[in-house]
């Protein structure tokens, strides 16, 4: 559903659903209901100032009737950020695609406790494209290609490309040589399949029992030594994209990737250390431009900082 509100400091309006019945007569005691006990003199205010608005960009007033509007928008009070030490690397921008190296422990989309501090609003900021929207997301803590699209009008030709599964991904990543003690030896190249599902606990995924919505080609591209023992560099071809596939079936091999906090165990939540970062990186990215109609290939500049030669 279109916002009637225009993009704003590169973060988009909230939306939020009215109840279709209950105890409140307002969309403003709903609101009440809500969030009364963080701010409801702000609540007011954003009424009375005309700030919150139903289907049509229509103000609503403190005496705007529940059932009068199903859907309301209006715009959060943003915390104030701290920015992360990480930049954005812009490697293509056209009039339809803007493809960029996503840096480590910078998320994708706004959300939770980082709203300016996320890929989409820093660059929607930084180029002046309030409808800039990315085509896939990466993980935060993983770093490398981004598609977005620029221009809403061919918007939909390229997430035909992503929903036909037409754009070839690769990735690299860097774990041990050899599996941990317990798992068996794994012949490369190796294709792991299974089941995955979000956990309903934290943000983990899961494998579970059931036919396989999850595959990945894993080859191993060179080993070299890291102190004691052995790393090695794989690359990483998925055919799906389910929540944390490609942590989730290294770790199933016994090859956890370097600097996981996840998996294959969860760690206890710490501050983020930029010293380490999660060792995956997104490396390349290939599809047949549905504009053009030739062929593309965008490769990251970015490099694992463990994988020595």
């Amino acid at each position: 559903m279109q916002s009637p509100l225009p993009v704003r400091d590169g973060v988009n309006a909230t939306r939020l659903r009215l109840p279709d019945e209950g105890p409140w007569t307002t969309a403003m005691d709903y609101m009440m209901h809500r969030w009364g006990h963080i701010d409801p003199q702000g609540i007011e205010d954003r009424f009375d100032a005309g700030e919150i608005v139903g289907e049509g960009g229509v103000p609503l007033d403190r005496s705007t009737k529940l059932e009068d509007h199903t859907f309301i928008w209006y715009y959060r009070t943003l915390p104030p950020e701290t920015r992360l030490p990480v930049e954005i690397n812009i490697l293509h921008q056209d009039e339809h695609i803007l493809v960029v190296d996503k840096p480590h422990f910078l998320p994708t989309t706004p959300g939770g406790t980082y709203i300016q501090e996320s890929a989409l609003v820093r660059l929607r900021n930084l180029l002046n494209l309030p409808d800039l929207i990315p085509m896939h997301r990466l993980d935060r803590m993983t770093a490398g290609l981004l598609l977005l699209s620029t221009n809403p009008e061919t918007r939909g030709k390229y997430q035909v490309l992503f929903e036909k599964r037409q754009v070839q991904k690769e990735y690299e990543c860097v774990s041990a040589a050899t599996p941990a003690a317990g798992f068996p030896a794994v012949e490369f190249p190796a294709v792991v399949r299974n089941r995955m599902t979000k956990s309903r606990s934290y943000l983990l995924a899961e494998v579970i029992d059931g036919e396989p919505n999850a595959e990945t080609r894993i080859e191993q591209t060179k080993t070299f030594d890291a102190g004691t023992h052995q790393r090695a560099l794989y690359r990483l071809e998925p055919h799906t994209g389910k929540t944390h596939q490609l942590r989730v079936h290294m770790a199933s091999l016994g090859l956890g990737i370097v600097n996981d906090a996840f998996y294959p165990d969860l760690l206890d939540k710490a501050p983020d250390d930029y010293t380490k970062p999660l060792q995956l990186l997104a490396r390349g990215i290939t599809f047949v431009d549905p504009i053009s109609k030739q062929p593309v290939e965008y490769r990251s500049q970015l490099e694992l900082s463990e994988a020595h030669a």
